[in-house]
């Protein structure tokens, strides 16, 4: 996995939406919030008890079920929100992700939290593009086997929505995309299995961020690579305000005029705030034992893409 990374040059896109360059996160810096957050799980600390759920705390052993209701709640309309959330943007940021991740032939993938495939469905193309590339060629990747990818999402129906997006679409003959129902905490898959593994604005959903990590890379083989693609922190004072006054002012609206559902989408914002810093997040994404651990800021922070790899069996 490293090696296709180090091979093969990628070129920007959507360039006037993406702005900041990898950053190294090797001296972390942890705010109490932050910090009182990442030792919720520790297993040298007493348990929380409670958790945020967007601005409230609920239950610790209850957020997982108030998550999957919104979820189900939204799933029939939730291409067609991140559409209009984010103007498209949503599109770019993910062809991003797909680009860094640099997909190769035979490329075994997880894309976590994918319900509606929309990421799955890009890698899947940039894997099948690549072994077009290396027809005819030895491939020291895959040894001929043909590429796969697994979406894997708790919600039963953003696989559903998912699974009727894929039947409508260019690939939908093709076998290598398979739909599994589980949970991030708990994956359903043996060690060492895939190359990459991505989760795509849905870490800051799951209830134990720090066992959603540690089975990221209890199933990646030695080399594999993760990326993480989230909503973050906005360090200027005026994009932040702009952005805040967008957020809790319009988009719960248009949910409920499009989905009928004001308050999830009034819960997916607070609970974009609620959710760790950058440099934070990556201490976290170190901490679970992946290592050259690097950020990238699109939009001035409002998405941030981390990345790491695991060096070790």
């Amino acid at each position: 996995m490293i090696a296709s990374v180090l091979r093969r040059g990628s070129k920007p896109i959507c360039q006037g939406f993406l702005s900041g360059m990898p950053v190294l996160a090797q001296n972390v810096k942890i705010n109490p919030y932050s910090l009182h957050q990442v030792m919720s799980y520790s297993e040298n600390s007493q348990p929380k008890h409670t958790i945020d759920f967007g601005f409230k705390e609920v239950p610790v052993d209850e957020k997982e079920s108030l998550v999957r209701q919104v979820f189900s709640s939204v799933a029939d309309k939730y291409d067609i929100m991140n559409d209009l959330m984010s103007a498209g943007l949503h599109r770019c940021w993910k062809d991003r992700l797909v680009q860094v991740l640099s997909p190769f032939s035979g490329m075994k993938h997880l894309d976590v939290a994918g319900g509606t495939g929309d990421v799955a469905m890009r890698v899947l193309r940039a894997v099948r593009t690549a072994e077009l590339e290396d027809w005819g060629r030895a491939s020291s990747s895959s040894n001929g086997e043909p590429g796969s990818v697994v979406v894997c999402d708790i919600n039963a129906e953003m696989l559903e929505a998912g699974k009727r997006k894929w039947s409508l679409s260019d690939i939908s003959e093709d076998q290598g995309l398979s739909w599994v129902q589980g949970n991030a905490e708990q994956l359903p898959f043996e060690d060492n299995t895939f190359d990459s593994y991505t989760i795509t604005f849905g870490i800051r959903n799951v209830t134990n961020r720090d066992a959603a990590l540690r089975e990221a890379l209890r199933v990646l083989k030695p080399g594999g690579r993760i990326l993480i693609l989230e909503f973050s922190q906005v360090k200027d004072p005026v994009l932040r305000q702009v952005y805040d006054l967008y957020s809790f002012n319009v988009i719960p609206a248009v949910g409920g005029l499009v989905a009928g559902d004001a308050s999830s989408y009034q819960y997916l914002v607070e609970s974009i705030r609620k959710f760790p810093d950058q440099e934070t997040f990556a201490g976290m994404i170190r901490s679970a034992g992946f290592k050259w651990v690097t950020y990238e800021n699109l939009l001035g922070g409002i998405v941030a893409m981390h990345s790491g790899f695991k060096l070790k069996a």
